[in-house]
């Protein structure tokens, strides 16, 4: 599957009203040419929210959006919170969209808790409401989940890293996401069932809203904490060359292991050149297309998706290690996205 697709320079984009500074909301017509959110085409509504508009793990998820909207008659509006965490802004993106009349949502919570309210208000109008890559708490509050197994890709990094690790005593740092954010939350449980330990083993956490330069400072403040770190696992690649930045700058950047999760093509590329051990690699743009599909399947015949749909997770390094199924950088490049 391509993650460089992109849209014909012909489809034009065009602001619809936000409410809200903390939101970029813009709809795009389907082979109309009007990019307009007017419903006179007859065109199935859908809209888009993500946690943020600038992570090109979104910017790739909505060029799928944009693709399979064109390719099936669907009129896509997007929003963006601020920053990660920006639930108040998702909140006022929904009901926009629901004002606007779409048939269905597709949402990246930035607050699997706090979202939960003003989905239920939307699917209580009868809107479709999927979460994309991040389940809600509960999973339940939204008709369908289409996301990475967060937990097995946490996992498969854990198991790399113990059999990198070849019995040596590990001194592990957990460079985190946020508080509340279950994506985040899984990765780390992951990491640590795949390697086989527990938190009382992680010598210091630190939270980096999967931001490089807090993932740098996260780091920096670790090495100050356990100079002897020797382990790093990373909520995202961009945290990992964060703390890349940092164990560098102290001249141990070859003999600290690090792990990691996303698989966008900047963080791919550092596998490659050693930067990062290994990564585990999910598939945005997967997961957005067959939402869109959903919602328009839904808008045509009623049927509703549900449960828990899997769009893939593979480790991707070119240092394989017994024992862990893995696949080399050349395939990860091939798939990567951003």
């Amino acid at each position: 599957m391509s993650r460089t697709t992109r849209l014909p320079s012909s489809l034009l984009r065009a602001a619809a009203v936000t409410g809200v500074a903390a939101l970029s909301l813009t709809a795009c017509g389907s082979g109309s040419g009007s990019g307009s959110t007017s419903s006179g085409s007859g065109e199935v509504k859908v809209g888009l929210i993500t946690k943020t508009d600038t992570n090109p793990f979104f910017v790739k998820m909505k060029e799928g959006a944009e693709k399979a909207a064109k390719e099936n008659g669907a009129q896509l509006s997007t929003a963006a919170g601020k920053f990660d965490g920006d639930n108040a802004g998702q909140v006022t993106a929904i009901e926009n969209m629901v004002a606007a009349g779409v048939k269905g949502i597709l949402i990246t919570p930035s607050d699997s808790k706090a979202i939960v309210p003003a989905i239920e208000k939307a699917r209580a109008k009868g809107v479709l409401v999927i979460a994309l890559d991040t389940p809600t708490e509960p999973e339940s509050a939204v008709d369908a989940l289409f996301a990475t197994d967060n937990l097995k890709a946490g996992q498969l990094i854990g198991e790399y890293a113990k059999a990198a690790m070849k019995g040596k005593t590990a001194k592990i740092a957990a460079l985190d996401l946020a508080p509340g954010v279950s994506v985040g939350v899984q990765r780390h449980n992951g990491f640590l069932k795949g390697f086989g330990a527990t938190d009382k083993d992680v010598v210091c956490a630190q939270d980096t809203g999967g931001d490089q330069a807090k993932g740098q400072t996260a780091m920096e403040n670790c090495l100050q904490k356990s100079p002897d770190i020797n382990v790093v696992y990373t909520i995202n690649e961009p945290a990992a060359l964060g703390a890349y930045t940092a164990l560098k700058a102290k001249g141990r950047e070859k003999d600290v292991l690090i792990v990691s999760v996303d698989g966008g093509c900047t963080g791919t590329q550092a596998v490659k050149d050693g930067k990062i051990a290994a990564t585990s690699q999910q598939y945005p743009l997967k997961m957005a297309a067959e939402g869109v599909k959903a919602v328009v399947t839904y808008a045509k015949d009623g049927k509703k998706a549900s449960g828990y749909t899997d769009t893939g997770v593979t480790l991707i390094t070119d240092k394989a290690q017994d024992g862990v199924t893995s696949k080399d950088t050349a395939y990860g490049l091939e798939n990567c996205w951003g």
